[in-house]
């Protein structure tokens, strides 16, 4: 096995400070100081440097986490190979990935990798983005359904393997009867003097609509923040604003209306898949997105679900 230090270096290089990375650990301050300490005795090289409340990576360390990287991947490959000796597709499937994501793709997926291999026991986990890239490298999730954010690691980046899986038009929702609703639809930049309702500050989609609002040559005035779609849909009914809405979301059977956004760039969402890297060979992880992928392609042919559209 792996020594668990080389993660919590890594999780200190991800997060910037002891305090940040013994939150994503759950462990304390002091326990991660003491290991990354143990760490640097037993390799003989100093890994951290003091710089006011910070610490900094010594060039050291960079070097250590970059063979690390590469153990990993290598670990993965080797677990992967060795599955593929055991003949029957079984175990556990732990999924994790933002709700809308799990509703329309990973149950639908789960069910069907579940039809085919009985021995297969999916595992679905709710979360947002940025947890989901730590559950996959604390090895507490094996696929990630995701959203690139600001914050989300590039595409490049040598720990995961990361996959475009589907992109998700955005509409804009409006109360049945509001003037925005025209044939053709109409450009955001027109929706620029309505009241907007969000979902809160610290989910997948608040940073995509103020990026779609920017785009479009204006700072939305927020007047609502919920959590859930079926609340934003209410208040949207209620004519307390408008919103963003995305079609992979169905919505319930209020008064509203989907109004197709039209002009470049149309507001989009990106699904990604991300997996640790190496790991995407296991047979049960190839299956799982295999099975996505059929998942997202069969969604693409039915269309919208609940709601109207004009347009």
């Amino acid at each position: 096995m792996i020594d668990r230090r080389l993660h919590v270096l890594r999780t200190l290089a991800e997060h910037g400070t002891v305090t940040a990375a013994a939150v994503a650990l759950h462990l304390t301050p002091s326990a991660v100081s003491q290991q990354l300490r143990l760490l640097s005795r037993d390799l003989g090289v100093e890994l951290l440097r003091p710089e006011g409340r910070r610490v900094r990576l010594t060039p050291a360390a960079h070097i250590v986490l970059r063979h690390a990287d590469t153990l990993w991947t290598q670990w993965e490959a080797a677990q992967a190979e060795l599955a593929r000796q055991s003949g029957a597709l079984q175990g556990t499937l732990r999924v994790c990935g933002v709700s809308s994501a799990l509703a329309a793709l990973a149950g639908p997926a789960a069910a069907r990798l579940r039809r085919a291999h009985p021995l297969v026991e999916p595992l679905i986990h709710e979360e947002e983005s940025a947890e989901c890239y730590r559950l996959l490298l604390a090895d507490e999730a094996d696929i990630a359904l995701v959203l690139p954010g600001p914050d989300a690691p590039p595409v490049t980046d040598a720990r995961f393997e990361q996959a475009p899986l589907m992109t998700d038009r955005q509409d804009l929702l409006v109360p049945e009867g509001h003037r925005l609703t025209r044939p053709g639809g109409i450009r955001l930049a027109e929706a620029a003097d309505q009241p907007w309702i969000v979902k809160t500050y610290n989910n997948d989609t608040y940073p995509l609509v103020t990026a779609a609002c920017a785009a479009a040559g204006f700072t939305p005035r927020i007047v609502h923040q919920v959590k859930e779609w079926y609340a934003v849909s209410a208040l949207v009914a209620e004519g307390l604003g408008v919103c963003l809405l995305p079609r992979i979301v169905p919505l319930p059977p209020d008064p509203v209306t989907r109004v197709p956004l039209i002009g470049d760039p149309a507001p989009v969402r990106q699904f990604m898949t991300a997996v640790r890297r190496g790991s995407s060979d296991h047979p049960l992880i190839e299956a799982a997105l295999e099975a996505l992928r059929d998942t997202t392609a069969n969604f693409g042919r039915q269309g919208l679900g609940q709601g109207r559209t004009r347009g």
